[in-house]
């Protein structure tokens, strides 16, 4: 009987079978070899079912109809075996001692369930310097995911407990569903940092998710709805959380009117009316 992997590596793709070449590379060049190696997908209308079934059983290939990269995710989430989980975007690649370094990280805290690193972004083939906006960092950083998504999928490592804490990726945000999932766990649980540039980031190119529609805000507008109404939030963070609210949609109704988009532009405007009155309560 083979003995069941400590961590599943689970890949979402769609259409990327030049990059998933090299993010598989990536993954097989690990130091840590303890792995299965998930690739999930989505409905891929290029070479990537022949590039995969030439990798045999060395990944477990599942292949959907397209749905988004959240049921992927999700998906190759439940069939993983591992109780440790990282996930690698099709177009990322990792530093050969990822897996080890983090692994190792966890082990030495056993209350921590996720930990991430820091990475190295290229763009159109040319490295780029991180503004500070985009800092990561660890511990209780529920303020700083507010702004903007800080935690790179391909750069956590977790445990599987997470997701029985907090839930999967929310299969109906076609963007901004890892802003999403961020929020929920770290309003809830302290994360771990290694700040070591573990994961390389490549953008830029036309298919690239975060590139595909203007006002990515209003789908961290409905995230941030979300926070509200569950509730359970610090009234520090509450507070924060409503302010995070009001400034994006702001933001997303001037945006609206400008393009003459009258009725989405109600709908920020009525936003900012209801919360508003619930923010100035909370001054």
């Amino acid at each position: 009987m083979s003995r069941t992997p400590s961590i599943s590596v689970i890949i979402p793709t769609y259409n990327r079978a030049a990059f998933l070449r090299e993010a598989v590379a990536s993954v097989w060049a690990q130091t840590e070899t303890d792995f299965e190696l998930v690739i999930v997908d989505d409905g891929s209308t290029d070479a990537t079912p022949q590039i995969c079934a030439g990798w045999g059983a060395r990944v477990r290939y599942l292949r959907q109809p397209r749905r988004g990269v959240s049921a992927s995710r999700n998906h190759g989430l439940r069939v993983a075996a591992g109780r440790f989980i990282a996930f690698l975007d099709s177009d990322d690649l990792w530093a050969p001692e990822k897996l080890a370094r983090q692994r190792a990280w966890l082990e030495q805290h056993p209350g921590v369930l996720l930990c991430h690193t820091n990475e190295i972004w290229i763009r159109n083939g040319r490295r780029v310097n991180q503004k500070n906006i985009h800092r990561k960092a660890g511990g209780w950083i529920y303020p700083l995911c507010l702004p903007r998504c800080v935690i790179s999928p391909s750069a956590v490592f977790m445990r599987r407990e997470l997701f029985e804490a907090v839930g999967e990726f929310d299969e109906d945000l076609p963007l901004c569903e890892d802003y999403d999932l961020w929020l929920r766990v770290t309003a809830r649980h302290e994360v771990g940092f290694l700040d070591a540039p573990l994961v390389i980031k490549r953008g830029g190119h036309a298919d690239q998710l975060s590139q595909s529609e203007w006002g990515l805000d209003r789908y961290r507008v409905r995230a941030l709805l979300k926070m509200l109404h569950h509730g359970g939030l610090p009234a520090e963070w509450q507070h924060a959380t409503l302010a995070m609210l009001l400034q994006k949609s702001h933001i997303l109704a001037q945006g609206y009117a400008k393009r003459g988009k009258t009725l989405p532009a109600s709908f920020y405007a009525y936003l900012i009316e209801a919360f508003g009155a619930e923010a100035a309560g909370q001054v």
